[in-house]
Protein backbone atom coordinates (compact mmCIF):
# COMPACT_ATOMS: atom_id res chain seq x y z
CA UNK A 1 0.00 0.00 0.00
CA UNK A 2 1.21 3.52 -0.79
CA UNK A 3 2.86 5.33 2.13
CA UNK A 4 1.85 8.98 2.31
CA UNK A 5 2.78 11.93 4.54
CA UNK A 6 0.44 14.77 5.40
CA UNK A 7 0.40 17.86 7.56
CA UNK A 8 -2.55 19.28 9.50
CA UNK A 9 -3.41 22.67 10.97
CA UNK A 10 -5.68 24.00 13.68
CA UNK A 11 -8.12 26.61 12.35
CA UNK A 12 -7.23 29.49 14.67
CA UNK A 13 -5.41 31.78 12.27
CA UNK A 14 -5.86 35.01 10.32
CA UNK A 15 -6.46 34.85 6.56
CA UNK A 16 -2.92 36.05 5.95
CA UNK A 17 -1.51 33.31 8.20
CA UNK A 18 -3.42 30.55 6.36
CA UNK A 19 -2.04 31.80 3.06
CA UNK A 20 1.52 32.09 4.41
CA UNK A 21 1.40 28.54 5.79
CA UNK A 22 0.08 27.18 2.50
CA UNK A 23 2.86 28.94 0.60
CA UNK A 24 5.46 27.50 2.95
CA UNK A 25 4.05 23.96 2.83
CA UNK A 26 3.87 24.04 -0.98
CA UNK A 27 7.66 24.09 -1.10
CA UNK A 28 7.78 20.53 0.26
CA UNK A 29 6.52 17.16 -0.92
CA UNK A 30 3.56 16.66 1.42
CA UNK A 31 0.94 14.38 -0.13
CA UNK A 32 -2.01 15.84 1.80
CA UNK A 33 -2.81 19.06 3.67
CA UNK A 34 -5.61 18.81 6.25
CA UNK A 35 -7.26 21.26 8.58
CA UNK A 36 -9.21 20.40 11.70
CA UNK A 37 -12.86 21.25 12.27
CA UNK A 38 -12.98 21.54 16.06
CA UNK A 39 -15.45 23.81 17.84
CA UNK A 40 -15.17 26.70 18.52
CA UNK A 41 -12.48 27.31 15.88
CA UNK A 42 -13.14 28.32 12.28
CA UNK A 43 -15.11 25.65 10.41
CA UNK A 44 -12.77 23.83 8.05
CA UNK A 45 -13.81 25.01 4.61
CA UNK A 46 -13.00 28.71 4.94
CA UNK A 47 -9.33 28.02 5.77
CA UNK A 48 -9.14 25.34 3.06
CA UNK A 49 -10.47 27.77 0.45
CA UNK A 50 -7.89 30.37 1.51
CA UNK A 51 -5.05 27.84 1.32
CA UNK A 52 -6.02 25.97 -1.86
CA UNK A 53 -4.82 28.52 -4.47
CA UNK A 54 -1.34 28.37 -2.92
CA UNK A 55 -1.00 24.56 -2.88
CA UNK A 56 -0.11 23.08 -6.25
CA UNK A 57 0.30 19.38 -5.45
CA UNK A 58 -1.23 18.28 -2.16
CA UNK A 59 -4.72 16.86 -1.77
CA UNK A 60 -6.84 18.98 0.62
CA UNK A 61 -9.57 18.19 3.08
CA UNK A 62 -10.99 18.48 6.60
CA UNK A 63 -9.97 15.96 9.25
CA UNK A 64 -12.72 15.79 10.16
CA UNK A 65 -16.19 17.34 10.05
CA UNK A 66 -19.01 16.31 12.36
CA UNK A 67 -22.35 16.16 10.49
CA UNK A 68 -23.84 17.47 13.74
CA UNK A 69 -21.94 20.74 13.16
CA UNK A 70 -22.11 21.09 9.35
CA UNK A 71 -25.10 19.60 7.52
CA UNK A 72 -24.42 17.03 4.78
CA UNK A 73 -25.81 19.30 2.06
CA UNK A 74 -23.33 22.01 3.14
CA UNK A 75 -20.41 19.57 3.29
CA UNK A 76 -21.22 18.54 -0.28
CA UNK A 77 -21.51 22.14 -1.48
CA UNK A 78 -18.29 23.26 0.24
CA UNK A 79 -16.44 20.22 -1.13
CA UNK A 80 -17.55 20.99 -4.67
CA UNK A 81 -16.40 24.60 -4.31
CA UNK A 82 -13.04 23.53 -2.88
CA UNK A 83 -12.56 21.02 -5.70
CA UNK A 84 -12.75 23.91 -8.16
CA UNK A 85 -9.57 25.51 -6.75
CA UNK A 86 -7.61 22.56 -5.32
CA UNK A 87 -5.10 21.54 -7.99
CA UNK A 88 -4.12 18.36 -6.15
CA UNK A 89 -7.63 17.17 -5.45
CA UNK A 90 -9.80 17.02 -2.35
CA UNK A 91 -11.11 14.56 0.21
CA UNK A 92 -13.98 14.55 2.70
CA UNK A 93 -13.39 13.71 6.36
CA UNK A 94 -16.32 12.78 8.61
CA UNK A 95 -16.29 12.04 12.34
CA UNK A 96 -18.63 12.07 15.31
CA UNK A 97 -16.75 15.07 16.71
CA UNK A 98 -15.54 15.92 20.20
CA UNK A 99 -16.56 18.49 22.81
CA UNK A 100 -19.86 19.03 20.95
CA UNK A 101 -22.04 19.40 24.04
CA UNK A 102 -19.66 22.01 25.48
CA UNK A 103 -20.51 24.22 22.50
CA UNK A 104 -24.26 23.64 22.37
CA UNK A 105 -24.09 21.13 19.48
CA UNK A 106 -26.43 18.16 19.83
CA UNK A 107 -25.12 14.87 18.51
CA UNK A 108 -27.65 12.59 16.77
CA UNK A 109 -29.05 9.77 18.90
CA UNK A 110 -27.44 7.19 16.59
CA UNK A 111 -24.14 8.84 15.60
CA UNK A 112 -22.74 5.94 13.55
CA UNK A 113 -25.95 5.76 11.50
CA UNK A 114 -25.82 9.55 11.09
CA UNK A 115 -22.36 9.32 9.52
CA UNK A 116 -23.56 6.55 7.19
CA UNK A 117 -26.48 8.73 6.10
CA UNK A 118 -24.35 11.88 5.79
CA UNK A 119 -21.91 10.05 3.52
CA UNK A 120 -24.77 8.76 1.36
CA UNK A 121 -26.30 12.23 0.94
CA UNK A 122 -22.94 13.85 0.17
CA UNK A 123 -22.16 11.23 -2.45
CA UNK A 124 -25.62 11.52 -3.97
CA UNK A 125 -25.29 15.28 -4.36
CA UNK A 126 -21.69 15.23 -5.60
CA UNK A 127 -22.58 12.63 -8.22
CA UNK A 128 -25.30 14.92 -9.60
CA UNK A 129 -28.01 12.50 -8.50
CA UNK A 130 -31.48 13.18 -7.14
CA UNK A 131 -34.37 11.07 -5.91
CA UNK A 132 -34.17 12.05 -2.28
CA UNK A 133 -32.99 10.32 0.85
CA UNK A 134 -35.13 9.22 3.80
CA UNK A 135 -32.91 8.49 6.76
CA UNK A 136 -33.32 8.49 10.51
CA UNK A 137 -30.99 11.46 11.05
CA UNK A 138 -31.01 13.22 7.67
CA UNK A 139 -33.54 13.58 4.88
CA UNK A 140 -33.50 15.01 1.39
CA UNK A 141 -36.57 15.74 -0.71
CA UNK A 142 -36.77 13.83 -4.04
CA UNK A 143 -36.42 16.96 -6.18
CA UNK A 144 -33.21 18.22 -4.48
CA UNK A 145 -30.03 18.05 -6.51
CA UNK A 146 -26.75 19.98 -6.52
CA UNK A 147 -27.19 23.30 -8.39
CA UNK A 148 -23.44 24.02 -8.61
CA UNK A 149 -20.50 22.70 -10.67
CA UNK A 150 -19.49 19.22 -9.53
CA UNK A 151 -16.05 17.64 -9.02
CA UNK A 152 -14.75 15.84 -12.08
CA UNK A 153 -14.13 12.59 -10.17
CA UNK A 154 -15.47 10.81 -7.07
CA UNK A 155 -14.17 12.41 -3.88
CA UNK A 156 -12.41 10.05 -1.43
CA UNK A 157 -14.03 9.66 2.00
CA UNK A 158 -12.14 9.48 5.29
CA UNK A 159 -13.85 8.52 8.54
CA UNK A 160 -12.24 9.51 11.83
CA UNK A 161 -12.66 7.07 14.72
CA UNK A 162 -11.05 4.94 17.40
CA UNK A 163 -14.07 2.67 17.67
CA UNK A 164 -15.13 -0.77 16.50
CA UNK A 165 -18.57 0.17 15.14
CA UNK A 166 -17.49 3.21 13.19
CA UNK A 167 -14.40 1.31 12.06
CA UNK A 168 -16.65 -1.39 10.62
CA UNK A 169 -18.66 1.28 8.80
CA UNK A 170 -15.44 2.73 7.40
CA UNK A 171 -14.59 -0.75 6.16
CA UNK A 172 -17.83 -0.73 4.17
CA UNK A 173 -17.91 2.77 2.72
CA UNK A 174 -14.67 4.74 3.27
CA UNK A 175 -11.35 5.07 1.49
CA UNK A 176 -9.42 5.86 4.67
CA UNK A 177 -9.92 5.77 8.42
CA UNK A 178 -8.05 8.17 10.70
CA UNK A 179 -7.07 7.50 14.30
CA UNK A 180 -6.77 11.05 15.56
CA UNK A 181 -4.47 11.90 18.46
CA UNK A 182 -2.40 8.70 18.22
CA UNK A 183 1.17 7.88 17.25
CA UNK A 184 0.91 4.31 18.55
CA UNK A 185 1.95 1.57 16.08
CA UNK A 186 0.02 -0.99 18.10
CA UNK A 187 -3.26 0.73 17.18
CA UNK A 188 -2.81 0.05 13.45
CA UNK A 189 -3.50 -3.72 13.55
CA UNK A 190 -6.32 -3.08 16.02
CA UNK A 191 -7.98 -0.72 13.56
CA UNK A 192 -7.39 -3.15 10.70
CA UNK A 193 -9.30 -5.68 12.76
CA UNK A 194 -12.17 -3.21 13.16
CA UNK A 195 -12.20 -2.52 9.41
CA UNK A 196 -12.14 -6.16 8.31
CA UNK A 197 -15.81 -7.12 8.98
CA UNK A 198 -17.02 -4.05 7.08
CA UNK A 199 -14.67 -4.72 4.17
CA UNK A 200 -15.88 -8.32 4.04
CA UNK A 201 -19.55 -7.32 4.23
CA UNK A 202 -19.08 -4.88 1.33
CA UNK A 203 -17.20 -7.44 -0.74
CA UNK A 204 -13.98 -5.44 -0.54
CA UNK A 205 -10.53 -7.01 -0.31
CA UNK A 206 -8.86 -6.97 3.12
CA UNK A 207 -6.73 -3.85 3.48
CA UNK A 208 -8.78 -1.84 0.98
CA UNK A 209 -9.24 0.99 3.49
CA UNK A 210 -6.08 2.94 4.35
CA UNK A 211 -5.23 3.61 8.01
CA UNK A 212 -4.15 7.18 8.79
CA UNK A 213 -2.39 8.00 12.07
CA UNK A 214 -2.28 11.64 13.12
CA UNK A 215 -1.19 13.51 16.23
CA UNK A 216 0.50 16.59 17.64
CA UNK A 217 3.98 17.06 16.21
CA UNK A 218 6.78 19.14 17.77
CA UNK A 219 10.13 18.84 16.00
CA UNK A 220 13.24 20.85 16.75
CA UNK A 221 17.03 20.47 16.75
CA UNK A 222 16.74 20.92 20.54
CA UNK A 223 15.22 17.53 21.32
CA UNK A 224 14.54 18.22 25.00
CA UNK A 225 12.64 21.43 24.33
CA UNK A 226 10.61 19.80 21.57
CA UNK A 227 9.53 16.95 23.83
CA UNK A 228 8.71 19.32 26.68
CA UNK A 229 6.48 21.38 24.38
CA UNK A 230 4.83 18.22 23.06
CA UNK A 231 4.06 17.08 26.61
CA UNK A 232 2.19 20.31 27.26
CA UNK A 233 0.29 20.05 23.97
CA UNK A 234 -0.60 16.38 24.48
CA UNK A 235 -1.88 16.97 28.01
CA UNK A 236 -4.87 18.84 26.57
CA UNK A 237 -6.25 15.82 24.70
CA UNK A 238 -4.62 12.79 26.31
CA UNK A 239 -7.43 12.44 28.90
CA UNK A 240 -9.88 12.11 25.99
CA UNK A 241 -7.97 9.68 23.77
CA UNK A 242 -5.94 7.55 26.20
CA UNK A 243 -9.01 5.65 27.44
CA UNK A 244 -9.88 4.88 23.78
CA UNK A 245 -6.64 2.97 23.17
CA UNK A 246 -7.21 -0.72 23.98
CA UNK A 247 -3.49 -1.52 23.67
CA UNK A 248 -2.59 0.58 26.73
CA UNK A 249 -3.54 0.24 30.37
CA UNK A 250 -3.34 3.84 31.51
CA UNK A 251 -4.40 4.17 35.12
CA UNK A 252 -7.66 6.15 35.49
CA UNK A 253 -6.10 7.93 38.47
CA UNK A 254 -3.30 9.22 36.24
CA UNK A 255 -5.80 10.41 33.63
CA UNK A 256 -7.75 12.21 36.38
CA UNK A 257 -4.60 13.91 37.68
CA UNK A 258 -3.66 15.11 34.18
CA UNK A 259 -7.20 16.40 33.63
CA UNK A 260 -7.21 18.21 36.97
CA UNK A 261 -3.93 19.94 36.09
CA UNK A 262 -5.30 20.93 32.67
CA UNK A 263 -8.51 22.24 34.23
CA UNK A 264 -6.41 24.27 36.63
CA UNK A 265 -4.43 25.69 33.69
CA UNK A 266 -1.20 24.22 35.08
CA UNK A 267 0.34 22.92 31.86
CA UNK A 268 3.71 22.24 33.47
CA UNK A 269 2.17 20.03 36.15
CA UNK A 270 0.18 18.13 33.51
CA UNK A 271 3.29 17.68 31.38
CA UNK A 272 5.31 16.23 34.28
CA UNK A 273 2.79 13.40 34.60
CA UNK A 274 3.38 12.16 31.03
CA UNK A 275 6.12 9.55 30.73
CA UNK A 276 8.39 9.19 27.70
CA UNK A 277 6.57 6.05 26.57
CA UNK A 278 3.14 7.66 26.95
CA UNK A 279 4.33 10.71 25.03
CA UNK A 280 5.55 8.56 22.14
CA UNK A 281 2.17 6.81 21.95
CA UNK A 282 0.24 10.06 21.55
CA UNK A 283 2.55 12.55 19.81
CA UNK A 284 5.42 12.95 17.36
CA UNK A 285 8.18 14.78 19.19
CA UNK A 286 11.90 15.37 19.37
CA UNK A 287 14.61 15.69 16.77
CA UNK A 288 14.22 14.84 13.07
CA UNK A 289 15.73 11.41 13.84
CA UNK A 290 13.02 10.82 16.47
CA UNK A 291 10.23 11.70 14.05
CA UNK A 292 11.71 9.49 11.33
CA UNK A 293 11.97 6.59 13.78
CA UNK A 294 8.37 6.99 14.92
CA UNK A 295 7.12 7.27 11.33
CA UNK A 296 8.97 4.18 10.17
CA UNK A 297 7.50 2.19 13.07
CA UNK A 298 4.00 3.26 12.04
CA UNK A 299 4.55 2.37 8.39
CA UNK A 300 6.01 -0.99 9.44
CA UNK A 301 2.84 -1.61 11.46
CA UNK A 302 0.72 -1.05 8.34
CA UNK A 303 -0.22 2.65 8.38
CA UNK A 304 -0.85 4.02 4.89
CA UNK A 305 -0.56 7.70 5.83
CA UNK A 306 0.95 9.69 8.70
CA UNK A 307 -0.36 13.15 9.53
CA UNK A 308 1.83 15.60 11.45
CA UNK A 309 -0.42 17.92 13.44
CA UNK A 310 -0.20 21.38 14.96
CA UNK A 311 2.00 23.03 16.27
CA UNK A 312 4.79 21.25 14.26
CA UNK A 313 7.64 22.98 16.07
CA UNK A 314 8.63 25.36 18.84
CA UNK A 315 8.15 27.87 16.04
CA UNK A 316 5.62 26.53 13.49
CA UNK A 317 7.54 27.68 10.42
CA UNK A 318 10.78 26.09 11.67
CA UNK A 319 8.93 22.86 12.44
CA UNK A 320 7.48 22.75 8.93
CA UNK A 321 10.93 23.44 7.48
CA UNK A 322 12.49 20.56 9.44
CA UNK A 323 9.69 18.22 8.44
CA UNK A 324 10.07 19.24 4.81
CA UNK A 325 13.87 19.23 4.63
CA UNK A 326 14.83 16.43 7.04
CA UNK A 327 11.92 14.06 7.60
CA UNK A 328 10.19 13.92 4.22
CA UNK A 329 13.35 13.14 2.20
CA UNK A 330 14.28 10.31 4.58
CA UNK A 331 10.81 8.80 4.46
CA UNK A 332 10.62 9.28 0.69
CA UNK A 333 13.90 7.41 0.22
CA UNK A 334 12.61 4.59 2.42
CA UNK A 335 9.36 4.57 0.45
CA UNK A 336 11.30 4.05 -2.79
CA UNK A 337 13.13 1.11 -1.26
CA UNK A 338 9.98 -0.50 0.18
Amino acid sequence: MTRQISIAFQTDKTPAEYIALATLVDGYAFDVVSVYCDAPYHPAYGPLLLMAPHLRRARLGPAAVSPARIAPIDIAAETALLAGVAAGGVYIGLARGAWLADHGIREPDAPVQAIREAAAIIRLLLSGGSGGYDGAAFRLAPHVRAPYPLPGAPVPLLIGTWGRRLGALAGQIADEVKIGGSANPDMVPVMRGYLAPGEMQAGRAPGTVGVVIGAVCVIDSDRAQARAAARRAVSLYLPVVAPLDPTLAVEPALIARIQDAVNGRDGDAAARLISDDLLDRFAFSGSPADIIRQSEALFAAGASRIEFGTPHGLKPAEGIRLLGEKVLPALRDARREA
